[in-house]
């Protein structure tokens, strides 16, 4: 290493205070006549230079040396070489040059978090365009779409470069610009002064690790209307920042940490072949369910670009190919023989786009410029490429094959559902009452601390949802779970099973209703009732019947307790695959012979229960005309008893709205569709009961002649006010 500066200094003024002390000492003497003197003293020894203290090296400079970070010889630092003014522009200094990242940082003086003037050549990103003050005390980046991330600590300044340049909202912004209302139509060029602009492709530019992380919270990708896209990738505590999964010098992918949980990974090749529990999909419809997400992501991109170059060669009539290393990538095929048309500079850039091309040649773009997104974030990518290709079948006649394709994973880990995005407008928060089952982190904290407080917004349950971090894998030790009703239910001390119950056992119950219209006439309309609704799944609930009063039950009739199925069959874990929720058929099939559990019809039912005259069909099948017959008599009470008519909309809150005019449409207000106003006690029991079977969907497998008790005994009680016929039904 070479000597500091300061250390030449200090050896500069030492050399030259010796030299100017020598020089006075041995002076001549001038010429005299007089006697001689007697000899002066000698002169002092000169002191000798001091030895500078050995300096260490650079912390982890070799490191960052062998990374792209310094790969001087890149195009990432070398793209302006050949420029006239040999500068790196403004609005790519700051990624591209460390004195452009030390002038976004506001650390060489100027205003922080912009650039304002080009950057030289000549620089690769150094220590000091990490290492300042700025950079230690920035926790916050905006991304390309507006969106502000905070809280992000160390690997804030990791995000300010690899976010992207665009998003959703760049590519509909020139649209609007263009106003290119024609989905289908070729845009044509528009004049802004003397200059004419075209209608060209946007990129979102390389390594857009970050945009590719936060998912649908930042929007980096094209975001199609009506869909709901996955958020942040929650991984494992402790390895969800980029500092925790990357060498921040290096770069690279700590693979050793990967291995701890990851059976297999020996080097960052085999990262591709990771494919978690929680993906059990096949995305990409080839029915191969073992191969890593990567290979799932590759199927996709695959679809989506042949479905883009069927649209440009069907719609746009002009052929296009996607080449990932010449640069603007979607060059023309006029000829359609598969290779980029050439002019006088080499590759023609495709010009020939649509609206509809731009959004899917983006998002195909998106899912091939962050190398990692298999590991960053694959449920994003996607569901980007699937609706990409989705949107173009709708038009094109060479349709891509998707029927065996799938978009969306199982409910526990639905990142895009409603379940966890309902949350999203709350600035990503979920209130400590709703926090149990609907975040990843939930959970936990409940069976820790029996109760919840406000938890941050979650893309679905992680490992550590259900599975105890310090006991790991085992599930957390659960012994009983008090339900709505205020009733102690178990499988048994500690059964895993347990852990289900905790969320599938609804909100509501009998108790709650009756607290609802406690003293209250049963045929008054009171604006003290609201609807009481179960909640989504109450699964548990109904499998332990009466022992839970989940469903309403009216005084003076008896129910059946909990549902008894065959040994080794009689609990959610049991009877579901724990990850993927499906139902474990094979072993239904073994007793029952059907392949569908809808079809089963125990030994012991034998009665015809809705007196169709069909004893053979599914206790489903029983149910839905139970189902059928309530429905038609809750809007006979509400339109000739409440005096309201009444419409049900199962996935519209809150379900129960006003059709005073009965055309089967709700009724609008100035919010909005009106919720049903008019509730009587009696029509709130029926109503209740109702939604509740509409909500547990497995009902007739769960506690099926324990819903038909219930269900009877609602229309029954609804016939003492309006006719009801129940000739041929029986109760079980």
């Amino acid at each position: 290493m070479q000597r500091s500066s300061k250390h030449l200094v200090i050896a500069l003024i030492t050399l030259a205070a010796l030299s100017l002390l020598i020089a006075a000492c041995t002076a001549a003497a001038p010429a005299t006549t007089e006697p001689t003197q007697a000899p002066a003293p000698t002169c002092p020894a000169a002191p000798a230079c001091p030895t500078p203290e050995p300096q260490a090296d650079v912390p982890n400079q070799e490191a960052w040396a062998a990374s792209p970070h310094n790969d001087a010889a890149s195009m990432a630092f070398t793209d302006w070489n050949e420029t006239e003014d040999k500068m790196v522009p403004a609005n790519c200094a700051k990624c591209h040059s460390t004195t452009g990242m030390l002038d976004f940082l506001g650390a060489d003086g100027s205003e922080a978090g912009k650039v304002d003037q080009p950057a030289p050549i000549g620089t690769t990103v150094t220590c000091t365009a990490c290492h300042n003050d700025a950079t230690a005390a920035m926790s916050a980046v905006t991304f390309p779409s507006g969106v502000e991330i905070t809280d992000l600590g160390s690997s804030a300044i990791c995000m300010q470069c690899h976010q992207g340049r665009s998003s959703m909202v760049q590519v509909d912004a020139q649209i609007e610009k263009f106003q290119a209302t024609d989905l289908d139509a070729v845009v044509a060029p528009i004049k802004e002064g003397d200059k004419e602009t075209a209608f060209g492709f946007i990129n979102i530019h390389y390594y857009a690790a970050a945009s590719t992380l936060y998912g649908g919270k930042v929007m980096g990708g094209y975001q199609y209307e009506g869909q709901v896209y996955d958020s942040k990738n929650d991984h494992i505590p402790g390895y969800d920042t980029c500092v925790s999964c990357h060498d921040s010098h290096s770069l690279e992918v700590k693979v050793e940490s990967c291995a701890f949980c990851h059976e297999g990974v020996t080097d960052t090749e085999s990262l591709k072949a990771i494919r978690m529990l929680s993906s059990a999909s096949d995305y990409d419809g080839d029915g191969d369910v073992e191969e890593g997400i990567a290979a799932e992501m590759q199927g996709l991109q695959e679809a989506a670009l042949t479905a883009i170059q069927s649209y440009a060669k069907e719609v746009a009539k002009v052929g296009l190919v996607y080449d990932s290393a010449t640069y603007p990538y979607w060059l023309a095929d006029a000829d359609g023989d598969g290779a980029a048309d050439t002019g006088d500079n080499g590759p023609v850039r495709y010009a020939s786009w649509t609206p509809r091309l731009l959004k899917a040649a983006y998002n195909y773009q998106v899912s091939l410029k962050d190398p990692g997104a298999y590991a960053h974030n694959p449920k994003y990518i996607i569901e980007l490429l699937y609706d990409s290709t989705a949107d173009l079948n709708t038009v094109i006649t060479e349709k891509v094959d998707m029927s065996n394709m799938v978009r969306d994973d199982a409910g526990h880990f639905r990142g895009n559902s409603e379940a966890f995005r309902h949350w999203d407008a709350d600035n990503f928060e979920v209130p400590g009452s709703c926090a149990r089952c609907h975040t990843g982190t939930g959970l936990p904290q409940f069976v820790k601390e029996g109760s919840n407080i406000t938890n941050p917004a979650s893309n679905g349950f992680t490992c550590y949802t259900c599975h105890n971090d310090a006991e790991w894998p085992s599930l957390y030790t659960i012994d009983a779970v008090t339900l709505p009703s205020g009733a102690s239910i178990t499988f048994g001390e500690g059964n895993p099973s347990n852990t289900c119950l905790e969320c599938h056992q609804g909100r509501e119950s009998k108790v709650s209703v009756d607290r609802a219209i406690k003293d209250l006439e049963p045929d008054t309309a009171s604006d003290k009732i609201r609807f009481r609704n179960v909640h989504y799944f109450a699964a548990g609930a109904t499998l332990f019947g009466t022992d839970a009063k989940g469903m309403y039950e009216y005084n003076g009739k008896e129910y059946l307790g909990a549902f008894a199925h065959v040994p080794s069959f009689a609990t959610c874990a049991e009877c579901h695959d724990v990850h993927k929720l499906t139902v474990n058929k094979e072993a239904c099939q073994g007793c029952h012979q059907v392949d569908d559990p809808a079809l089963i019809r125990g030994a012991s039912s034998t009665a015809d229960f809705d007196g169709d005259g069909d004893v053979t069909e599914g206790i489903s099948s029983e149910l839905q005309t139970y189902s059928d017959a309530l429905y038609a008599a809750i809007q006979d009470y509400a339109k000739n008893v409440a005096g309201t008519p009444i419409l049900y909309n199962p996935v519209a809150y809150p379900y129960y709205f006003v059709d005073a005019d009965e055309n089967g449409e709700a009724d609008m207000g100035e919010n909005g569709p009106m919720g049903y106003n008019a509730w009587t006690p009696r029509l709130l029991q029926a109503a209740y009961n109702y939604q509740y079977i509409q909500k547990d969907p497995g009902a007739f497998a769960h506690n099926g002649k324990y819903v038909l008790q219930v269900l009877y005994d609602s229309l029954a009680d609804l016939g003492t006010k309006v006719t009801v016929d129940l000739t041929g039904f029986v109760r079980p």
